[in-house]
């Protein structure tokens, strides 16, 4: 009798297997099985017979649920680095997480090579307060090592009630040993768009990821920006360390600059999958030039509005290529609360560039210098000049009134909202800033000169 028991539940794992293969393939059960369907059937099968080997002879008792769950993880993580299955509790987070607020160290992450690497901290977060870097390789969670770990694991490790510490051990280029770093969780900022204006026309917009309020934020950015400058001269936007976010989110704020044309496509195996954005034309005019500032932390979503921006001639690109995820994940509810992220398509540029694992260069390669090394060029020697020598004669041109007006410092006028971290003191060292700074106050005269 408990032999026959354990052969119904496998045939009955079977049974139903094979049930749900043929409504998938949409062939009616009684017609006959093609040579693909054997092989699935003799795979669900083995599977079966594992399941109750597990369920008959494991040291202890297993929640058949468990089981299940377990195996469609392998199965979807095998698949790529993105696809994942979602239990009820870690689908609810995720639906939290986009609409802005979660609580943990404030990171994305992503399997590389095997191995659990920071994509991007998130700005403000205590992983970002704590230097986390793009690239960086986390090599054990509070004492257990990430080899052969799951995102969903990991991320699980990492987060945690509000002012509760984890501790991290990350392995960077050229570390000699690996390097122990205790964090407190807490509430990830909520806020993804801050704005100043650096000086009188030019604006900074700093986007950090995407989520559901990031259009509406950026809207109300570029208005209080416009508002202050007028005219506005320049805008740049920092999508670096930007690890994505909701596709419909990039999309809008792509749209925001761009009046027509394709900004994203996708394409996947199956038509339903081929989707295609098209920017509509705007009541918002910003009629002024755009930098964006993209380095390897730069992912997903910020190298759809980067790709755009780029192939309609909209902005210039500045400083590394990005991290280079092009892929889609569509997220499809189960019946018990779960949920399975699966990888369905893969975002192509308007120009037909595809992201996936390339990533997007920027039209001006800026390597990102140690702000260290820009403090000691600026306490460099004085350079003696005509102005510095005793008795030299005064420049013979009258100041007009607006020389006269100007004071001898322009003081950068901080934007609110205050929760901006310094941002000039940090941007007074950040050489890919300066660049783009530099770009824009020189467009007007690279503009002006007549090529005959």
């Amino acid at each position: 009798m408990k032999n026959r028991k354990v052969f119904s539940s496998a045939v009955l794992v079977v049974v139903l297997g094979f049930f749900l293969l043929g409504t998938f393939l949409g062939h009616n059960l009684l017609s006959a099985p093609t040579r693909k369907e054997n092989d699935i059937y003799q795979q669900l099968k083995l599977f079966s017979q594992v399941l109750d080997l597990v369920q008959k002879s494991y040291v202890k008792e297993v929640d058949p649920k468990e089981l299940i769950y377990g195996a469609i993880q392998g199965m979807l993580t095998n698949l790529d680095p993105h696809s994942s299955f979602l239990k009820p509790e870690d689908f609810k987070e995720l639906e939290i997480e986009t609409k802005g607020s979660f609580t943990g160290i404030g990171i994305e992450i992503t399997i590389k090579d095997g191995v659990l690497t920071v994509v991007a901290p998130i700005e403000g977060t205590p992983a970002w307060k704590a230097g986390l870097k793009p690239g960086d390789k986390i090599i054990k969670i509070n004492g257990k090592p990430t080899k052969g770990m799951s995102l969903l694991d990991a991320v699980k490790l990492l987060r945690g009630p509000k002012g509760t510490k984890v501790t991290i051990h990350i392995y960077r280029e050229g570390f000699n040993e690996l390097k122990e770093i205790t964090l407190v969780r807490d509430v990830i900022p909520i806020k993804s768009v801050r704005y100043f204006t650096v000086e009188p026309g030019y604006g900074y917009i700093r986007i950090t990821n995407f989520q559901e309020k990031t259009p509406k934020e950026l809207v109300k950015a570029l208005t209080a920006l416009e508002k202050e400058n007028k005219p506005m001269k320049g805008l740049i936007i920092d999508l670096r360390n930007n690890p994505g976010g909701l596709l419909s989110s990039a999309v809008k704020v792509a749209d925001e600059f761009i009046d027509k044309g394709l900004i994203v496509y996708t394409k996947g195996r199956i038509k339903q999958q081929n989707m295609r954005f098209e920017a509509t034309p705007n009541k918002r005019k910003h009629p002024y030039p755009i930098v964006v500032l993209v380095n390897e932390g730069s992912a997903s979503a910020s190298e759809i509005v980067a790709g755009a921006l780029q192939d309609h001639h909209r902005a210039i690109l500045v400083g590394n290529t990005t991290f280079g995820k092009g892929s889609v994940q569509t997220i499809i509810p189960l019946p018990d609360g779960s949920a399975v992220r699966l990888t369905t398509a893969q975002y192509y540029t308007p120009s037909g560039r595809s992201i996936q694992a390339k990533g997007i260069e920027p039209d001006i390669k800026v390597p990102f210098l140690d702000p260290e090394c820009l403090k000691k060029a600026e306490k460099k020697t004085h350079v003696l000049r005509e102005k510095d020598l005793a008795h030299h004669l005064e420049n013979g041109n009258p100041k007009s009134e607006k020389e006269k007006n100007q004071p001898e410092t322009q003081k950068v006028k901080e934007k609110t909202p205050k929760d901006v971290y310094k941002w000039e003191e940090r941007l007074k060292y950040d050489n890919q800033f300066q660049e783009a700074l530099r770009i824009l106050k020189s467009w007007h005269i690279i503009t002006s000169v007549k090529i005959k």
